[in-house]
């Protein structure tokens, strides 16, 4: 069976990309001649596969395609971090080794906010007394003190059946050094619990640090019937519409992988849809050699951020979800629930354009984390919805249509935008626009703490950086949140509300593995003989893909310095591993610590934690080709009233009235699926891929670490 890196040459084929957020449902359609047909349509929660395969049909419908045309369907879905952050995943049970019960609940007794007396940690996915120890220990060295009991798995499975739960996850301590007796325990679970969706952990994670992996095998388990349950349905839908292609969904590290993996482990599309944003800021800034991007996403309910350096995105190991604020590394983890596998890093806050805005008991302005979502949505829509959000704030400046969103699917009512607000005004003792401008501004200061997250916290000055700003409101905040770091210039790229529908359509198929090794960096024979195998098994999965494919390997060492409880990510390049090689592996560590932690330490104390092995089918598709289409066409220019320190006559334009030659601001911008706002003090232009490129003119203040 071909995959999607084939399906793109063939002649009158589609690809077809949606991209499911927390108001809108993105999809392009990318066809023969390098034809993009976007279009956005509301999602529809809680059904979000109906939105996909509505979207599909209207953007075929509009290229005048046939669903037999289709070549490649890829997709990007937040089914699986939307089970965690609403609670409505499966239930649960967890099977350990007896005295290891309570490892949830212990973790690594970190506080991400150490002097507020009220913060709680969000509860265990799988409650006390859903946990179940058997008399089973692995040893350090993978001795078996004893193996585990039939019968006793017997008992456990009775119990599960009798509590009458749904999944199961099985983390034995030490499991990644014997990873056969795990596995022969979730296989008699799986055979005493048909039906069930049972979990190993070396199976999503053959890693040390066994909270990490407990988690990790949790959260697989608790989501995994919601996304076995999601990609089924959504693959009969497309089937019978009349769409054969292979499903490929965005994994959190960046890359395609088939839907029948995704359903086998879930847990690795958790960032499904930040990542797909980043992949393709990843592909631009390649493109136009930009060496350090950051990239700002901002749609209906979140705002990400990430950090693209000499055209790679930063990859961690592990990171957190569901506690606020999604993070890979400082002293704000210890808030979510702890997942040990590849994901871009990305950190994310609830600030989006259906964010509600209020005021606390002391009197302050809030924004977050809260979302009108799409149902009933901002007040603006008028479709009952009675909170006030951003997007009402958005109105009321100005700076959105008060007429439609989307290119007309989404009528707007300004009365209703100002009735919202008005409480919030009065709450705060000020009139309706300067309301609407302090919550701007309090969103403005929430998504700088994303960027920095990515770029100060990691020893990286973020006015060395380009920001590239996309999403259906992220054009709408990228200058003035790059105005507070001291970033100069700001890209907004064609089709930018629907930019991560397009990192879809050109990232890459890939697949990923890793084992713990503890060898001395000298142990060359062994550090080679696991580094074949490994890339073995990678290319052999990719293979099944797309058979005639020629996969990309890249060796990967998770190192740290003995004593470490955290390790960093160093490459290897090809060839034969030698001395010199392993050497200027450790320099490169040395080197990254340095810059992230400010220090280094000595080379006899360096170590090797894990190996990893990165396969990727490249695609063939090149982002400047879906770039450099020719824009819409101008329509007449018009004026509104925005509000920025003062209310100033704002020219709105579209983004083909722009040319190469400066334009001051401030301008409003409007596309079909997103608006950019260049405030006073910053100049507008287009550049040769048709982006509007945003450059402060007036002097820009220090950026704060």
């Amino acid at each position: 069976m071909s995959g999607p890196a084939k399906t793109a040459r063939d002649a009158g084929r589609w690809r077809v990309a949606a991209d499911i957020g927390g108001t809108f449902t993105d999809v392009i359609a990318l066809g023969p001649g390098g034809r993009v047909v976007p279009v956005k349509v509301l999602s529809t929660p809680p059904d979000f596969g109906s939105g996909v395969l509505g979207g599909t049909a209207a953007a075929l419908s509009a290229a005048d395609a046939l669903p037999r045309q289709v070549g490649a369907m890829l997709h990007a879905t937040t089914v699986a971090t939307n089970a965690i952050l609403e609670a409505r995943g499966a239930r649960t049970a967890l099977v350990t080794t007896r005295g290891f019960r309570d490892v949830l609940e212990l973790g690594r007794l970190r506080r991400p906010r150490l002097y507020d007396l009220s913060w709680q940690r969000p509860a265990p996915l799988v409650p006390r007394r859903h946990r179940y120890e058997i008399d089973q220990r692995i040893t350090a060295d993978g001795r078996l003190e004893p193996p585990a009991d039939p019968a006793e798995l017997a008992r456990v499975a009775a119990g599960i059946a009798a509590a009458d739960l749904e999944a199961v996850a099985v983390c034995l301590i030490n499991s990644y050094v014997r990873p056969e007796e795990e596995r022969r325990v979730a296989d008699e679970l799986r055979a005493l619990l048909p039906g069930r969706y049972v979990t190993a952990s070396v199976d999503i994670t053959p890693q040390m640090q066994e909270y990490e992996r407990t988690s990790t095998a949790v959260v697989n388990s608790y989501v995994g019937p919601q996304v076995h349950d999601y990609v089924t349905a959504l693959g009969e839908g497309l089937r019978e519409a009349g769409v054969s292609a292979p499903l490929m969904i965005m994994q959190s590290s960046g890359g395609l992988l088939d839907a029948p993996s995704v359903v086998r482990r879930p847990v690795q599309i958790i960032e499904s849809g930040p990542a797909a944003g980043v992949i393709a800021v990843q592909k631009l800034a390649r493109h136009m050699g930009l060496a350090s991007v950051v990239a700002f996403d901002m749609g209906g309910t979140t705002a990400k951020a990430s950090l693209i350096e000499n055209g790679e995105p930063f990859v961690a190991g592990d990171y957190e979800v569901g506690g606020g604020m999604n993070i890979t590394r400082g002293m704000g983890k210890g808030a979510g629930y702890a997942l040990r596998v590849p994901s871009i890093d990305i950190a994310e806050v609830g600030a989006g354009g259906g964010s509600v805005i209020s005021t606390d008991a002391a009197g302050s302005l809030r924004v977050g984390p809260d979302s009108a979502g799409s149902r009933p949505g901002p007040a603006c829509y008028g479709n009952g919805g009675t909170s006030p959000t951003l997007t009402d704030a958005n109105v009321v400046l100005g700076y959105l249509s008060p007429q439609a969103l989307a290119g007309g699917r989404v009528a707007i009512s300004p009365d209703l935008a100002e009735k919202a607000i008005d409480p919030v005004a009065r709450d705060l003792g000020t009139d309706v626009p300067a309301a609407a401008r302090g919550a701007y501004q309090v969103a403005v200061s929430s998504m700088t703490k994303a960027v920095k997250a990515v770029t100060s916290e990691r020893g990286r000055d973020p006015r060395e950086a380009v920001m590239v700003a996309f999403g259906g409101a992220g054009p709408l905040y990228g200058a003035a949140i790059a105005r507070e770091l001291g970033i100069d210039t700001v890209i907004v790229p064609v089709h930018t509300g629907l930019f991560s529908s397009l990192g879809l359509l050109v990232a890459d198929t890939e697949r990923q593995a890793v084992t713990p090794h503890r060898a001395n960096l000298e142990a060359l024979g062994l550090l080679t003989a696991e580094f074949d195998r490994m890339a073995q098994e990678v290319t052999e999965a990719l293979l099944e893909t797309d058979p005639s494919a020629d996969p990309d390997i890249l060796r990967i060492l998770d190192m740290r310095y003995r004593g470490q409880r955290f390790e960093l990510s160093v490459t290897v390049p090809g060839g034969p591993l030698d001395p010199g090689l392993m050497a200027a592996a450790r320099q490169r560590f040395h080197a990254e610590h340095h810059r992230t932690y400010g220090r280094t330490g000595a080379d006899e104390l360096v170590e090797i934690v894990n190996l990893r092995v990165r396969g990727r089918i490249r695609n063939p598709v090149g982002i400047e080709a879906i770039l450099s289409l020719p824009p819409e066409e101008t329509r007449p220019a018009a004026t509104r009233m925005c509000r920025f320190d003062r209310s100033e006559p704002t020219p709105v334009i579209t983004r083909a009235a722009l040319s190469a030659d400066l334009r001051p601001g401030p301008l409003v911008i409007e596309d079909m699926d997103a608006t950019t706002l260049v405030p006073p003090g910053a100049t507008a232009h287009l550049d040769h891929l048709n982006n509007i490129v945003i450059v402060w003119t007036t002097t820009a203040p220090e950026a704060s670490a």
